[in-house]
This record gives structure tokens, C-alpha cells and sequence, in this order.
């Protein structure tokens, strides 16, 4: 069995916020489960081309926006699978922090990060 605690897992500055890694790979369940804060007023340019990834927004509020322009409310109580490794802006209000319950599978080794400084999708 696992237990952790917020104060004692792996935190990690992914570009926009801070990722909080309760599993990872090490761990041997075979995905990654995340505590994700996204700083208010960011936007990142996101993919994932190795994981896929799903999102539950426990705090705050924002918007996934896929290629073609469509826009999806993030608010408590909607999640967001990125089930074909789409590329995507995750947004994030200009007011408030958006916080995400995120889900990684296969599982993060932990440190990866984002490279939000291009134009390109950041990907890992």
C-alpha cells in the first residue's frame, strides 16, 4: 500500500505551475496520478506524444482549446481526456488558479517539464 501526503511528494515546476507526483514510475502501478496547479492568466502549448493523459478540475477555472479552435469550460467537476495524444492550449482564467487531479499513463519517470519558450507544442 501508498499513502502520501502533499508535503512529502515530488513537485515539480512543469512551465505555467507546479505538479505535485504522488506516483510515478517507480511506484510500479504503471501511470502517474498528479495534484497540477495552473497559474492564473498562463496558457500552454501542450502535447503529450508518449502518455495519455486525463484531467479532473477539483479548483479554479479555464479552457482546453483544441487545433482547429474549439474551446472547452474547465470548471469543478469536468474532466478532459487527451486520448490521442491531441495537441491543445490548456488555459488558465485570468483570475485564478485552475487546479487539475491529472492521470499519466504510462507513468512519469518525474522530472519531465515543459519548454514553453517556442512556438511549437511543448511535448514529453
Amino acid at each position: 500500500m501508498i499513502i502520501r501526503s502533499i508535503d512529502e511528494v515530488k513537485t515539480v515546476e512543469w512551465g505555467n505551475g507546479l505538479s505535485r507526483r504522488f506516483l510515478l514510475e517507480a511506484d510500479g502501478m504503471g501511470y502517474t496520478l498528479t495534484d497540477t496547479l495552473v497559474r492564473a492568466g498562463t496558457k500552454s502549448h501542450l502535447e503529450y506524444r508518449n502518455h495519455l493523459e486525463a484531467c479532473y478540475c477539483i479548483e479554479g477555472s479555464g479552457e482546453v482549446i483544441d487545433t482547429e479552435g474549439n474551446s472547452y469550460p474547465i470548471t469543478p467537476g469536468v474532466m478532459y481526456a487527451l486520448d490521442k495524444h491531441d495537441p491543445h492550449w490548456l488555459v488558465a482564467s485570468p483570475h485564478e488558479d485552475l487546479r487539475l487531479v491529472c492521470m499519466f499513463t504510462p507513468a512519469l519517470t518525474g522530472n519531465e517539464a515543459h519548454n514553453l519558450d517556442t512556438d511549437e507544442f511543448s511535448e514529453y
